[in-house]
């Protein structure tokens, strides 16, 4: 099998000779830049920059032969980045105030303070001296339980919609991208485009919008038509043109879960959200029924795991079975042979940071072998590989689970 091979099968509930492995196929599969280059040693690779491609939670591009050495079987795509091909020309030397030497897209979107605090002016963010990643104030999440809820201006969400619908020029410009990039690999593309734009913690921020939904559902039910038929126009813009060269489209990020439950009660995502999911993934799998549909949504989600499958996903990461009281052989049962999981597979707040290369191992065999039964399973760490976690640990991880 090709890796691609192998990732489709598993996620057309078939079993594979060893399981589809995932690192950086998507922002919250990926690694720490801080990690990766002790990861390139911990491999005996030669060392190089990390190329930072998302510089809120300062990831790192897993170059091709880390994916080759840890058996890895997608490459990352969005509108512009891959990691399938070399474009040197994308990337600017920049050391975040010499704390790591490392590459990034636009290096003048940064500036370094005495203390050695790095900002990024263009979205008011801030990654001090001791911090792995960036930050706004109170986390960007407005609170306010004076007056009354605030709610989005829809004339200004139409005009943003309108505004973000692509060009012909940026249609040609994606394709040609993306045909690059399928012709460059024979491993899984995970397509990171054009998303739904709806989200519980989306427009007025997590304390404010559930309280909303509860509150004025009629307001919320408007606003969402508003926002779904302007990104389902941008999406099918791109879709029709790109499609024959992607094999998996993560197409949402909507974060329903804490560590206990659902950020708000799972009727309000039967009623206020699953319509508005099924309308955009009814038009991506209309236009390429080939390929899957991918939702990122973290957290203590169980209770709303029928209402997302019902939504028209194929795939969900990050599959945080620690969160909530359900362990993963529940999550496996409940979604075995109707949707895919993509990570789940150590229990990265805990195992994967502070266990041993041992535990770690055994971590990793024990999930792999129940959630790769039946198919439906590509393994990845419930969510990033975050800057402390050593380097021995990712490689007994990765090792563990393609013997699994």
């Amino acid at each position: 099998m090709t890796s691609r091979e192998r990732v489709l099968a598993a996620l057309a509930f078939q079993e594979t000779e060893r399981v589809p492995m995932d690192l950086g196929g998507m922002p919250s599969t990926c690694i720490s830049c801080f990690a990766y280059p002790r990861l390139v040693a911990e491999l005996g690779l030669p060392p190089r920059p990390p190329r930072v491609y998302d510089t809120g939670q300062m990831l790192a591009l897993p170059d091709l032969d880390v994916l080759d050495a840890l058996n890895c079987d997608v490459v990352t795509a969005d509108l512009e980045i891959s990691n399938a091909y070399e474009n040197p020309a994308l990337w600017k030397p920049f050391d975040f105030g010499g704390r790591l030497p490392a590459l990034v897209r636009n290096p003048q979107h940064f500036s370094v303070q005495p203390d050695g605090t790095v900002l990024q002016p263009v979205n008011n963010s801030k990654m001090p001296p001791d911090a792995h990643v960036f930050d706004t104030e109170h986390a960007g999440q407005f609170v306010s339980l004076e007056g009354d809820i605030p709610k989005p201006d829809l004339d200004a969400l139409r005009r943003e919609g309108r505004n973000a619908l692509p060009t012909d020029a940026q249609v040609r410009a994606a394709a040609e991208h993306l045909r690059r990039v399928r012709e460059s690999t024979d491993r899984a593309v995970l397509f990171c485009g054009p998303g739904a734009g709806l989200g519980i913690a989306n427009f007025t921020g997590l304390a404010m919008f559930p309280m909303l939904c509860l509150t004025e559902p009629d307001f919320v039910h408007e606003l969402h038509e508003t926002v779904i038929e302007f990104a389902i126009a941008r999406m099918e813009a791109y879709l029709v043109e790109v499609h024959p060269y992607i094999d998996v489209y993560q197409c949402c990020s909507d974060d329903w879960g804490t560590q206990l439950s659902t950020i708000a009660a799972p009727q309000v995502y039967h009623d206020l959200f699953k319509p508005y999911y099924r309308r955009f993934t009814g038009a991506i799998h209309a236009i390429a029924p080939e390929v899957k549909t991918f939702l990122h949504s973290c957290g203590a989600i169980y209770d709303i795991l029928d209402d997302v499958i019902d939504s028209g996903f194929d795939v969900l990461n990050p599959v945080q079975w620690t969160a909530g009281g359900h362990g993963y052989r529940e999550w496996k049962d409940k979604c075995r042979g109707r949707i895919a999981l993509w990570g789940g597979g150590v229990n990265a707040q805990e195992t994967l940071p502070l266990g041993t290369p041992e535990e770690v191992a055994r971590e990793a065999t024990e999930i792999t072998r129940y959630l790769r039964n039946d198919g439906g399973f590509v393994f990845n760490s419930i969510h990033n590989i975050l800057a402390e976690v050593p380097a021995r640990n990712v490689v007994a991880m990765y090792r563990a689970a393609a013997r699994a």
